[in-house]
């Protein structure tokens, strides 16, 4: 009878499939999680773009001159 070397060397197929899925699962937790930043910092920079426009309107209103 043969002896069977139970060392093996390199992944079985399943254990190549678990690490994919567990890849994808974390890169779509962070696309997702990272589109609501976007998102947020997106609204920020609008929000202080009209805040400047605003304030620039006002300045040549009264005639100030800054610089």
């Amino acid at each position: 009878m043969k002896k069977v070397n139970k060392s093996r060397k390199g992944f079985t197929l399943i254990e190549m499939v678990l690490v994919i899925a567990i890849i994808v699962i974390l890169a779509a937790v962070l696309i997702f999680g990272v589109g609501g930043y976007l998102q947020k910092a997106h609204n920020a920079a609008a929000s202080m773009s009209l805040h400047n426009a605003s304030v620039a309107q006002i300045n040549e209103a009264i005639g100030a001159d800054i610089g």
